[in-house]
């Protein structure tokens, strides 16, 4: 394995909205600028929600307007709905992502939106983004939640997640990712439905995978994501994060364990384990009350570590 890996750092989005604290904005943007010093080039920086239901991320706009002087990055944010869209291209974001439940139970929990309403707020956004000249346009991801298992529902049939993907293709996605929002995902399941939405939506057209280790598969579902050929993988500084919406669901997998992970197996990150370990630190002072995991944080790099032939700085 030679190839280069994209890791997407969800932290500053995923990570804060699901913790109690509220992370100070002059904060927030020290650590996203030493995100993006170790290596890291792309961030979802925020969601444009309204404030009282995440006041987390009250600050969205102020933070991407900061995202956007640090050269290289793609800034990402999360929107909701056309509402959240329009305030995300006014703010200038490079990518905008809207979550899409395969899960309808899970949609009405999270959007309060079915389906079909779902998939018309796709289509009002792509009309809004395509009346937009095409250097100002950002890119599109309809991101799939509880792609792997629900929650509410338990098990959500593949046949669906592929129907619903391709649904999202033709209401004008520029690409949909897989989401295992509640970790209720094993290899096996990611090997097989990546493949299957791969087919239906187009390779270049694959956003990836969001793994949470929620039951401790995280790190082993990449690895099923690598064997058919992700390039593509969120992760979330010390593994804060989840999902507010659904019960049970915390833990993404932890950026650093990932990226060690990878850069271990010969796999080109670009990313610096000590500048993210640094990144990692002001974070911790910043809500010094919530619980930070990660493997090789905890242990640190082992004696004589280097960083793939590939990736190394």
């Amino acid at each position: 394995m030679t190839r280069e890996i994209l890791i997407s750092e969800v932290g500053p989005r995923d990570g804060l909205q699901s913790i109690k604290t509220i992370m100070p904005t002059p904060a927030k943007k020290a650590w996203i600028t030493a995100l993006a010093a170790s290596g890291l080039r792309e961030i979802e920086v925020g969601s444009f929600v309204p404030p009282h239901l995440l006041p987390q991320l009250a600050d969205t706009a102020e933070i991407v307007a900061h995202a956007l002087t640090i050269p290289h990055l793609t800034v990402a944010v999360l929107v909701p709905n056309r509402h959240g869209a329009e305030a995300a291209i006014k703010a200038g974001a490079h990518k905008l992502t809207i979550p899409f439940s395969a899960s309808e139970t899970h949609s009405l929990k999270n959007v309060r939106r079915t389906h079909a309403q779902m998939l018309d707020e796709v289509r009002s956004i792509v009309a809004l983004l395509r009346a937009l000249p095409a250097n100002r346009r950002p890119k599109f991801e309809g991101g799939m939640s509880t792609a792997f298992g629900c929650t509410y529902e338990g098990d959500v049939p593949a046949d669906k997640v592929v129907r619903l993907a391709q649904e999202l293709r033709e209401a004008g996605c520029d690409e949909v990712g897989l989401s295992d929002s509640v970790g209720y995902a094993n290899p096996a399941q990611i090997r097989d439905l990546v493949v299957r939405v791969r087919d239906v939506v187009g390779r270049d057209a694959f956003a990836g995978l969001h793994l949470h280790n929620t039951r401790g598969l995280g790190l082993a579902n990449v690895v099923a994501g690598l064997e058919v050929g992700v390039e593509i993988f969120d992760s979330s500084m010390a593994g804060i994060g989840g999902c507010p919406f659904a019960p049970g669901a915390t833990g993404n997998i932890v950026t650093e364990d990932l990226v060690f992970m990878l850069e271990s197996m010969g796999l080109h990150t670009g990313v610096d384990l000590t500048k993210l370990f640094e990144a990692r630190k002001i974070l911790a002072a910043a809500v010094p009350t919530e619980e930070l995991y990660g493997y090789v944080p905890a242990a640190g790099l082992p004696l004589g570590y280097r960083a793939s032939a590939a990736g190394a700085r």
